[in-house]
């Protein structure tokens, strides 16, 4: 069979139609669920019916082209939808971009395919066509999956709203609308009418669409990026101002207990009585353990912990602390801040909400272990903990932009120290576990 006896000016459906299944398996891969196994059977299905599909409207009349091309769409959505555990908003993403990566590699494989025909002499049957084929997707979706893959975690957490939905849909549209120009419209700036222009018009119109839709995702992803930056060091300042103001307020609470001193023991001179006497006694016995409570060795230390046992006394909650500072002396105040601070607060929160006083316990043990700064923070609760990453996945505190930024700041820290962190839950406790090297 010849060349010249064949319509080649257009890709078959059927190309098409691979090509889409083989881009949506591709996100479906990098975002699949656990119990994908379980849900392949409803997505190859759907990818069959993409086939059928296509290849019952390859030669639909031009007023059908658009309806079609809105089901198919449709159809690799589902896949994507059955498939993956992201949010509705980012399966929509990343079908319009699982779309735009089915057009370029069915048309880049079929404008090799023709050049080989025509330019070549390769004989046309199934055979050479593989011969392009399984290359040119190879390669294709091999590229894809290296640049998905690199940002695979920060897909995990990428939020699409709304707002980013808008503009990716208008890029695919107007990129799916300039590269099929010349099949609806041949007179026109931007169409032609001979096939290897059409195809190369095609190509590298996709091509230019794919690089702006991923660059417009890279645009979001940095900017979120640094919207959690700029969220992990408002958590890290905000602990910082917290211990600033404590040490404040417990430097007037230690002068005044000096005064109070020194007025215990002009009373003493003075009184004679034996009942006041061991009143006065009995202060002075406070005022002793006031001083041991609050030194550990470490200023800072002292001031945090001074600031959350008062906050937790206030709330009910009986709170044991073990705390050696000097172990934490290599440590920046702000480090030591944020770590102490956000731990100390969370475990609060969650003690607070226990409705049996007997039962809001918080328990934090500083010290040093084979080398290593051993913090551990215990904590009674209520519910159940959603661990994703390691950081828990849900809040009831009213203001949701922050959520979580608290824990990340504090793994942020561990890191930076090459240490580690762990979080386990186990009979209604929520336990701490810090381990840093020390210098």
């Amino acid at each position: 069979m010849h060349a010249s006896n064949v319509d080649l000016a257009s890709t078959p459906g059927i190309y098409y139609a691979l090509a889409y299944g083989l881009s949506a398996l591709l996100y479906i891969h990098m975002n699949r669920q656990r119990s994908f196994r379980f849900r392949l059977p409803a997505a190859a299905a759907a990818w069959l019916f993409l086939c059928v599909f296509m290849m019952l409207t390859d030669r639909v009349q031009m007023v059908w082209f658009v309806p079609c091309m809105m089901v198919d769409v449709c159809l690799i959505f589902l896949m994507i939808f059955i498939s993956c555990s992201m949010p509705l908003i980012n399966r929509i993403y990343f079908t319009a971009q699982a779309f735009l990566v089915g057009e370029f590699a069915a048309s880049l494989e079929w404008q090799l395919f023709y050049f080989g025909l025509t330019r070549m002499g390769v004989p046309l049957n199934i055979w050479t066509n593989l011969l392009f084929l399984v290359p040119c997707h190879g390669i294709v979706f091999g590229i894809m999956y290296i640049l998905e893959r690199r940002f695979q975690e920060s897909n995990e957490s990428l939020v699409i709203t709304k707002r980013h939905l808008l503009p990716a849909f208008s890029i695919t549209i107007i990129i799916f609308a300039l590269s099929n120009i010349s099949y609806v419209l041949n007179n026109t700036p931007f169409s032609s009418q001979l096939t290897a222009e059409i195809f190369t018009i095609h190509t590298l119109t996709d091509l230019g669409g794919l690089a702006i839709l991923f660059s417009y995702r890279m645009v979001i992803q940095e900017a979120q990026r640094q919207k959690e930056i700029d969220s992990l060091q408002h958590v890290v300042t905000q602990q910082y101002e917290n211990y600033r103001i404590s040490e404040e307020s417990i430097d007037l609470i230690n002068r005044k207990y000096h005064d109070l001193k020194h007025q215990i023991a002009y009373l003493k001179s003075d009184i004679s009585d034996v009942e006041k006497r061991s009143m006065l006694e009995g202060m002075e016995e406070d005022i002793r353990q006031y001083e041991v409570q609050n030194q550990t060795g470490n200023h800072v230390v002292d001031t945090i912990l001074m600031e959350k046992r008062n906050r937790g006394d206030k709330l009910g909650i009986q709170m044991t602390m073990a705390a050696d500072g000097t172990a934490m002396s290599f440590l920046p105040v702000m480090d030591i801040c944020s770590l102490l601070g956000n731990g100390l607060d969370n475990a609060i929160e969650a003690a607070a909400k226990i409705e049996n006083p007997e039962e809001r316990l918080v328990s934090l043990s500083i010290g040093r272990h084979k080398g290593f700064l051993r913090i551990c923070l215990e904590n009674r609760f209520r519910g159940q903990v959603l661990l994703r990453d390691g950081i828990p996945a849900e809040t009831s505190k009213e203001d949701k932009n922050f959520h979580g930024y608290g824990v990340k700041s504090m793994k942020n820290i561990v890191e930076k120290h090459g240490g580690s962190m762990k979080i386990e839950t186990d009979g209604g406790w929520f336990r701490l576990l810090i381990l840093l090297p020390i210098p």
